[in-house]
C-alpha cells in the first residue's frame, strides 16, 4: 500500500477532493463579503497523443471579459465575472454564487507548439487546445529483420 502525505491547506492546492473542496467553498464564503469572495473556475486538462486541451468552467462570463496568455511555458487565464443585481430589479435572497476576477496558471511542458494554440467558448466552457509539436507526437518504427 502507497502512503501520499498532502498538505490540504496550502493555498494553491488544486488537488482537493470533491467533498473537501465543497468544504472550503463554503468556509470562504462565511469569511468573506460577497463582493469580495475570491474564486477561481473549475479545470480539466487532459492530454492526447496529439494535443493537450484545458477546459475552464466559465459560465456567465462574456468571452470579451477572458484572456489567455501564453508565456515562458505558462498559460495564464483572467477574467471577470460581473454581479448584476441592477438588470433584474429584485432583491436577492442568497447569494452563493461568486464574483470577481479571477487568475489562473498553469505551467505547461516544453512539447507545446506556442504558435498553434486556439481557445473556443461554447456553452459556459472555455476550452483551449495546445497542439504538441512535431517531434513530440507519437511515432511508429518498423524494425526490419534482416535474413543472416
Amino acid at each position: 500500500m502507497t502512503l501520499t502525505t498532502r498538505n490540504a491547506l496550502t493555498p494553491g492546492f488544486d488537488d482537493f477532493p470533491t467533498g473537501l473542496r465543497l468544504f472550503h467553498d463554503s468556509v470562504s464564503r462565511l469569511l468573506s463579503e460577497p463582493a469580495a469572495r475570491p474564486w477561481s473556475p473549475a479545470v480539466d486538462i487532459y492530454e492526447t497523443d496529439h494535443e493537450l486541451v484545458l477546459k475552464a468552467d466559465v459560465p456567465e462570463i462574456d468571452p470579451k471579459d477572458v484572456g489567455i496568455q501564453l508565456e515562458n511555458g505558462t498559460l495564464t487565464l483572467k477574467g471577470e465575472r460581473k454581479f448584476e443585481n441592477e438588470k433584474s430589479g429584485k432583491g436577492f435572497h442568497r447569494v452563493e454564487r461568486s464574483y470577481g476576477t479571477f487568475v489562473r496558471a498553469f505551467s505547461l511542458p516544453e512539447t507545446v507548439d506556442p504558435e498553434q494554440v486556439k481557445a473556443e467558448y461554447k456553452n459556459g466552457v472555455l476550452t483551449v487546445t495546445l497542439p504538441k509539436k512535431e517531434i513530440a507526437k507519437p511515432r511508429t518504427i518498423n524494425v526490419e529483420i534482416s535474413n543472416n
